[in-house]
């Protein structure tokens, strides 16, 4: 499906969708899920995800720790993902293309599908396009954080498959990982460069204050974990983040 295919969808806020999930989450969704919540992007690290601010937190009956009822508490500032709903969206790296797939209904769900709209149309009233776009321009840290592994390390010397695989492992590690400010810095805006009215401002100075950092970090393999991680939080493989 692309934004012109027929396409809609009507939410009736049942709340079975908010169960039994796992939601990758952007830098720029934890930023957006602080605001809603009034909290600043360390406390929503905390609070409503696992993984560094990678995962949105499920509890332990399988409901989303953001929703109160069948209503979600933050749905202001709610993810990338939970705005597309029932959409999926595949992102092609070479292209910088997108391709949406229509999801299968979750069982007992009370949403209603339908072909009186289109994609384009659905993702606008979501407001999902200020999520692509953030998603986008964070992008462009991956290929800077894989320059600067290949100026500080030499792959005539290291087994560069073996150098990133350990580099996936570790981005993907549920626990047992080794600190990575670079990480924490990708889902902490706040902690970076402060906290900002203007969320679209905000993601400006974090994304030239992460590049800033990229350029003074000197151990290659924090550089490679926090670049597979950042690739995979925006809904890339983590072949992106060693560019093939």
């Amino acid at each position: 499906m692309n934004r012109q295919s027929q396409f809609s969808y009507d939410c009736n806020a049942c709340g079975r969708c908010c169960r039994d999930k796992v939601i990758t989450l952007a830098p720029y969704d934890v930023l957006k899920i602080a605001r809603a919540a009034g909290v600043s992007t360390g406390e929503a690290v905390r609070r409503f995800t696992l993984r560094r601010g990678s995962i949105l937190k499920f509890g332990a009956d399988g409901a989303c720790v953001a929703l109160a009822g069948t209503r979600c508490a933050i749905h202001d500032g709610r993810p990338l993902a939970c705005r597309l709903y029932p959409l999926g969206v595949e992102r092609d790296s070479a292209s910088h293309g997108e391709r949406f797939v229509m999801l299968e209904p979750v069982p007992g769900s009370l949403g209603v599908y339908g072909g009186d709209g289109t994609v384009g149309g659905f993702l606008e009233a979501q407001d999902a396009d200020e999520h692509l776009e953030a998603n986008d321009r964070y992008r462009g840290l991956i290929r800077r954080m894989r320059v600067r592994v290949a100026d500080l390390i030499d792959f005539e010397k290291i087994e560069p498959r073996e150098f990133w695989r350990r580099a996936t492992r570790e981005a993907l590690a549920e626990s047992a990982y080794d600190p990575n400010p670079l990480i924490d810095a990708l889902f902490d805006p706040d902690g970076l460069v402060g906290h900002r009215d203007d969320d679209e401002a905000e993601m400006f100075v974090h994304i030239a204050a992460l590049a800033v950092k990229i350029g003074k970090t000197t151990e290659p393999d924090m550089l490679a974990a926090a670049a597979v991680m950042l690739a995979v939080s925006l809904g890339y493989s983590p072949a992106e983040a060693i560019g093939i």
